[in-house]
């Protein structure tokens, strides 16, 4: 998506937010917050700088479901 002009920020919001809200299902995923599901990676590295953060190689973190699938 970045790489056809939407930004990063777009970019992250339209696979999470955005897609939860189409879906309505934005009750209960989308955001991290309290009382909501969430699958969860962590990046080194900021994503709205630099997408490449997000490439698969490059996660350190991943939990999907409560479990840890990568540390």
């Amino acid at each position: 998506m970045v790489k056809a002009g939407i930004t990063p920020e777009d970019t992250l919001l339209s696979a999470t937010r955005y897609a939860a809200e189409m879906l309505q299902w934005d009750d209960r995923l989308g955001t991290i917050e309290e009382g909501k599901l969430a699958d969860i990676i962590a990046v080194d590295g900021d994503p709205l700088a630099d997408m490449s953060v997000m490439a698969a190689d490059r996660i350190p973190f991943i939990m999907k479901d409560g479990v840890v699938y990568k540390y």
